[in-house]
């Protein structure tokens, strides 16, 4: 995986319920765990901007609830810092759904995502409405 030029927080954990910010049907999804996290005994996976995680969706259209999806972690709530000095946080926690190589589900993206995302992710940047 490549890495991404900021230091990204870490604060989305097991369980947290984010927004789906595409149109593949879900709504609501959680958490259930991050791909890459490498953590102590007993510790929480953690996840933050551009991190790819495990998600169960909990709200949405019938044939995909309670399914198992990846998803990439495209705003969060909690401020980081940029390189250059800037902080930036969002108002919402969104994810978009997406299959193993990194290639969104959805053909289109509600709201903007994180400049970070586009780094690591560049076919999830090209099918959003903005980039910050």
């Amino acid at each position: 995986m490549k890495a991404i030029s900021s230091n990204v927080s870490k604060s989305l954990t097991q369980k947290s319920r984010c927004t789906c910010a595409d149109n593949s049907g879900a709504k609501i999804v959680e958490i259930i765990s991050v791909f890459g996290f490498k953590g102590n005994k007993r510790m929480n996976p953690r996840g933050g901007i551009a991190s790819m995680v495990n998600v169960v969706v909990k709200k949405g259209k019938p044939e995909i609830r309670s399914k198992v999806e990846r998803a990439v972690i495209v705003r969060v709530k909690k401020e980081y810092r940029r390189t250059n000095g800037m902080r930036v946080k969002f108002e919402d926690n969104a994810v978009v759904l997406v299959d193993e190589k990194g290639v969104p589900k959805a053909s289109e993206i509600k709201g903007v995502i994180a400049k970070e995302v586009g780094e690591r992710f560049p076919k999830i940047a090209g099918i959003s409405s903005a980039v910050i």
